[in-house]
């Protein structure tokens, strides 16, 4: 591949901007909204499996931000779990309704849930994955300094799911998923040019955006 060829190939790419394509997926057993009281909080808990894969807390505070853009109270993660030790453990923490249904016949704990005005909880699972790695880049030493030629491409998707879980009814309010993938460049033009795509960040915004829209103020 030639010097004109590579400038040729970093401007269109450049152009294109590595664009992601998101892709959200919900379930919900009506399409009324969500209500929540004013003080009512919603806490947001990420999947956490010992020896197997953890979601990114990275994710897991975005989508909190995200979801604070709303009228109502979150909680984070750190602030729930901390809140309601030792049963929403990560590691430990239900990861069925049905298992939740059953913690929460724990008096104490049903006094700290009213202590903290929570109602419900985002149960989020998922993770960020790269594959599908093609191209090569040489670099090293030339007469006029060090270089990189070449170029390298990789997919990259993000597939997260959440689950709404009222504490108060003990019952699902909504499930959704969303699937953001694009392709990652570095061209390689004397120095390497990274041109990365934001699958999580799509994968966040889309997700947020979602969760936003299912809350409501009751009487509003």
């Amino acid at each position: 591949m030639t010097y004109r060829t590579l400038t040729a190939l970093v401007g269109a790419l450049a152009l294109a901007g590595c664009a992601s394509t998101t892709t959200v997926d919900d379930y919900r057993p009506t399409s009324e909204p969500i209500d929540i009281e004013p003080g009512e909080k919603v806490a947001i808990l990420g999947r956490r499996d010992a020896g197997h894969y953890e979601t990114d807390t990275d994710f897991v505070e975005c989508l909190a931000d995200r979801m604070g853009q709303s009228d109502f109270q979150i909680m984070s993660e750190q602030e729930f779990i901390d809140a309601l030790y030792p049963w929403f453990e990560p590691r430990t923490a239900p990861k069925h309704l049905k298992r939740l249904q059953r913690l929460m016949q724990e008096p104490v704990l049903q006094e700290k849930i009213r202590e903290e005005n929570l109602r419900y909880l985002v149960w989020l699972d998922g993770e960020v994955e790269s594959h599908g790695a093609t191209g090569a880049m040489s670099c090293g030493m030339g007469p006029t300094g060090a270089g990189c030629f070449g170029y390298t491409s990789w997919d990259k998707e993000a597939v997260f799911e959440a689950i709404v879980w009222d504490l108060v009814d003990l019952t699902e309010e909504a499930r959704i998923q969303v699937d953001s993938e694009g392709t990652s460049y570095v061209i390689g033009i004397v120095a390497p040019i990274p041109l990365l795509t934001r699958v999580e960040s799509q994968a966040c915004s889309g997700l947020g955006k979602q969760l936003r829209s299912y809350f409501s103020h009751e009487g509003r």
